[in-house]
């Protein structure tokens, strides 16, 4: 529902995302055979990162892919162990909020995920439940570094609202996941432009850019450069 292309995004220096690197999606569990052999064949898929927590990954599985010869890691956001899972407090918070409070306390994952994307010799995808949430933080961190303009990594974002009552309606269909999605505030729901902007405006005036929230974080600029030379023409 929700598996798209990073290529094409223009950065401020004048260059471009490389077309079939980097890919963002929901959960790939329900793939067909032949959505097998596209991402295999044609768009050379060699890495998968999967964002789920290990209890998602437990009820879903991995789905066709785990049979085929592709590299996955498995690098849950949150584990059923931070504050993001406390339903009690974080209701009060809006959905940029809980971005801002996941790229603090997801470091460790978000800066292994920036190293494999750095170190893929073909292309890669990550992913979680609906590929609007964790999977929109990671696209933010990646687009950022990369030198994507803030006005693009939010227009990004909000192409989630295209499929959005389709995806809610199919991760509703996942185990474990209908009274979740019930008791969520309703912005959860959504995927609208303040969400995005809000998350971008915490990295700004907390770091100054997203490669400076990335070194925070461990990453080095070995790394940082590694994967602007795999990712940009």
């Amino acid at each position: 529902m929700n598996f798209r292309d990073l290529g094409g995004y223009p950065t401020a220096d004048g260059r471009r995302l490389r077309w079939r690197k980097l890919y963002r999606s929901d959960a790939l569990h329900a793939l067909s055979d032949s959505d097998v052999r596209r991402l295999r064949g044609e768009l050379g898929l060699r890495d998968v990162i999967d964002l789920r927590s290990s209890a998602e990954l437990a009820a879903e599985g991995r789905g066709p892919l785990e049979r085929e010869p592709v590299a996955f890691h498995h690098l849950p956001l949150f584990d059923g162990d931070t504050l993001a899972d406390d339903r009690e407090a974080s209701r009060t918070l809006t959905l940029g909020q809980r971005y801002v409070g996941l790229l603090e306390v997801a470091r460790k994952p978000i800066a292994r995920v920036v190293g494999i994307l750095a170190a893929s010799e073909g292309g890669a995808v990550y992913h979680c439940a609906a590929g609007k949430d964790r999977t929109g933080l990671i696209s933010a961190i990646l687009l950022g570094v990369l030198g994507v303009p803030d006005d693009l990594i939010v227009a990004d974002y909000v192409r989630s609202a295209d499929q959005i009552d389709a995806i809610i309606e199919r991760v509703m269909n996942m185990k474990g996941y209908e009274e979740a999605l019930k008791t969520m505030p309703a912005d959860t729901l959504h995927a609208k432009p303040e969400s995005m902007e809000t998350l971008l405006d915490h990295v700004r005036s907390q770091y100054g850019s997203m490669a400076d929230y990335l070194r925070s974080a461990d990453v080095g600029d070995d790394v940082i450069g590694r994967l602007r030379d795999n990712c940009l023409d």
